[in-house]
């Protein structure tokens, strides 16, 4: 690009760009209606971008270009804030804030109406912005209250925040304008830095509001910047240099302000009420927990303010408080408690999980006595060991949870948590395939907590069918006693079905007739009934083709395995791991001598009908399921892809068939009906 220093066109076209971008910030970050594509911004930033490389001069300290941040820092100078930034005094309860109500009405008339803004309390870093002639110049942290931390270049890059305000000449406002907010981290940014922290090894952040402090507290900006932090304005500081034009920006309530404060261009928290009464304060508090969750930002509580400014400034200040202002916090969703044991509890995937047994301390409205540590590798991020002090965090209805290790705290007594080498619930193998955090049980078809997930499965559609076996009664024969394992299910009579709830005789004898049913199968419906790690129906029927018999499956080796369609290393291990099992066995050879399956005679891959054809389905099939023809076009040799190519053979278009079946008529390929296929499977069986 030419170097144009003099280019009047090219400082018009500068200032067109501020203009779109700092209104699409608007749109975007204040009015949360995005009138643009995320790529559309993206282009007209890089177009700016650009042209102040090459042109230097252009570069303003309003530029939206700043946003992405600049040179790092060598430290934060200090800031000294010419209104004091004051913290809030805290309520707890409803007597608490009514006690407040008594004290606000004790210094003005005993009648007087006294209206609140209710926001919600922010769990962020408390900052000024400094705005001369619309033009952000300085930003500080709150610091002590008197003095702060100068962090413009950081706040720079936060989008949210307009580096110019909206409005022309200084008409809409003062010429000097400290906007006072919370920059805070969006849940949503603080889970992908966290993901990101760990998956690189590094520490990750306890909370967002560290997030936050740590993102702001950046000496280079570009760290900052990729952060994505973002703003709500809360209030005004410092205000000067007022014009007769821009009088009307002070109005005499505090609701109003924000609202003011908002039209040029800052955001302010879409949450923020406006109260007749201090009566509907508790509503506003029980609306805002209620929805905390739901909330896309982290809150602790509510903050109340008397909305008539002239009545702030008459009840003044106490301490290093205002008298006009109150948190009404919520109850703390972090506490400090200590470790006392950690248990293994086995779930009903076979899933083992590390649950740590609390001293029970009083968090987020409950008493809390367990926290889930999810598995080896959180213990070890955590560094947790039996008898630590550890902060535990529970937010609303989520599992409490260990948020770190205060290991200043650590005592000599502290103990390694050791897991478990067999199952702790039946003492069968455990087993954790390389590239899994889970370490599981591999006793399927025995282990107490996997049974009714086991007969489940083992009964289901498209293992053994079996009618009327429905989940509530495999809960129920399970809860009774009556069976353990699936092999149990050919033992049950007439009587020990119709006793059970909602079974009558009639239910009962069909039910012993669907279960009599399944004792004819096939092999693969066998192997997939038996609910062996990622072995689906595909799985399972080319297995059953390929070994033919169930013995050679139980003792093929790693290796033969492998050799068989959609079986890789994992798989294999799987299945190794499931017939070494001695439990699981005694239950295979049961169901091995109750059921019965045709013998499959061997094929050589060249002789089956369909090898070397490519297949792909798409659209629902009213007859069969993909998965069942899929594995049925696999036993004939065919292979089944996903995606249409020249190389495809045949598309199987079911009822609303979409974009596979134009590009396969595109390409001219050959276009079977669901009718077609069902004959083609009775041509070769």
């Amino acid at each position: 690009m030419q170097k144009a220093n003099s280019s009047s066109s090219l400082i018009e076209q500068v200032e067109q760009l501020h203009t779109l971008l700092n209104h699409y910030n608007y749109q975007y970050y204040v009015m949360d209606e995005p009138s643009v594509p995320d790529s559309e911004y993206d282009r007209l930033i890089r177009e700016l971008i650009a042209i102040e490389q090459n042109n230097p001069e252009l570069k303003t300290l309003d530029s939206p270009s700043q946003k992405v941040g600049g040179e790092p820092l060598k430290a934060f100078s200090q800031v000294t804030h010419q209104i004091p930034m004051l913290s809030l005094d805290n309520v707890f309860s409803s007597d608490e804030w009514e006690a407040f109500v008594n004290r606000l009405h004790d210094r003005v008339r005993h009648n007087e109406k006294i209206k609140i803004c209710a926001e919600p309390k922010l769990d962020g870093l408390a900052v000024s912005l400094r705005y001369v002639q619309g033009v952000l110049v300085q930003a500080a942290t709150r610091g002590d209250g008197s003095t702060g931390e100068n962090i413009t270049e950081n706040i720079r890059t936060i989008k949210s925040i307009p580096l110019k305000l909206k409005g022309e000449n200084g008409i809409d406002y003062p010429e000097v304008l400290e906007v006072r907010g919370e920059v805070f981290m969006p849940k949503s940014s603080f889970k992908k830095l966290n993901d990101t922290a760990i998956k690189k090894g590094e520490k990750s952040f306890a909370n967002p509001r560290n997030a936050a402090a740590g993102s702001l507290r950046q000496l280079d900006s570009k760290i900052t910047a990729q952060r994505h932090l973002d703003f709500y304005a809360y209030g005004l500081g410092y205000v000067g240099n007022l014009k007769n034009d821009s009088k009307v920006f002070l109005k005499n309530s505090h609701y109003q302000r924000l609202c003011q404060i908002k039209k040029l261009g800052l955001p302010m928290c879409p949450e923020v009420l406006l109260l007749e009464t201090t009566d509907q304060v508790q509503e506003f508090y029980q609306n805002i927990l209620d929805k905390r969750e739901a909330l896309s930002y982290e809150i602790d509580g509510t903050v109340l303010k008397v909305d008539d400014v002239v009545l702030q400034e008459k009840l003044g200040y106490v301490a290093r408080a205002p008298r006009w202002a109150i948190a009404y916090k919520f109850p703390a969703q972090e506490e400090l408690t200590i470790v006392e044991d950690v248990e293994f509890q086995v779930g009903r995937t076979g899933a083992i999980t590390p649950v740590a047994r609390l001293k029970p301390v009083f968090v987020g409205g409950v008493t809390v006595s367990n926290a889930t540590l999810h598995n080896q590798d959180e213990i070890e991020r955590l560094g947790l060991k039996i008898n630590d002090a550890v902060i535990i965090r529970r937010a609303g209805d989520v599992i409490p949870q260990i948020v770190s290790v205060v290991l200043e705290k650590r005592h000599s007594n502290a103990k390694e948590i050791v897991f478990p080498k067999t199952c702790p619930v039946c003492d069968s193998n455990v087993n954790r395939n390389e590239g899994e955090a889970v370490l599981r049980c591999t006793a399927g078809l025995f282990c107490q907590a996997q049974r009714k997930e086991a007969i489940k499965h083992f009964s289901s559609r498209k293992a053994h069918d079996i009618d009327g076996l429905g989940d509530k009664l495999v809960e129920q024969l399970v809860d009774e006693d009556l069976i353990s394992t699936p092999a149990d299910l050919f033992k049950l009579t007439e009587i020990d079905i119709s006793s059970m709830e909602r079974m009558g005789v009639k239910s009962a004898k069909k039910l012993i007739v669907a279960i009599e049913n399944a004792k004819e199968t096939t092999l693969a419906k066998f192997i997939y009934g038996l609910g062996i790690r990622e072995v689906g129906e595909a799985t399972a029927n080319n297995l059953a083709n390929h070994f033919c018999n169930l013995s050679a499956i139980q003792t093929a080796s790693f290796e033969s395995l492998q050799a068989v369609d959609d079986v890789g290393e994992i798989v294999a291990k799987n299945i190794i791991d499931f017939f070494k099992e001695e439990h699981n066995l005694v239950v295979v050879n049961a169901l091995n001598e109750i059921m019965t399956w045709p013998n499959i005679v061997m094929k050589k891959v060249e002789e089956l009908p369909l090898t070397d054809q490519t297949f792909v389905l798409t659209g629902s099939l009213s007859q069969m399921g993909r998965s069942e023809a899929k594995a049925a076009l696999q036993s004939l040799g065919a292979k089944v892809s996903g995606s249409i190519s020249a190389k495809t053979h045949f598309l199987v278009a079911g009822e609303k068939a979409g974009s596979k079946l134009t590009k396969a008529q595109n390409l001219d390929i050959t276009i079977l009906s669901e009718e077609d296929l069902i004959k083609l499977f009775a041509k070769y069986t």
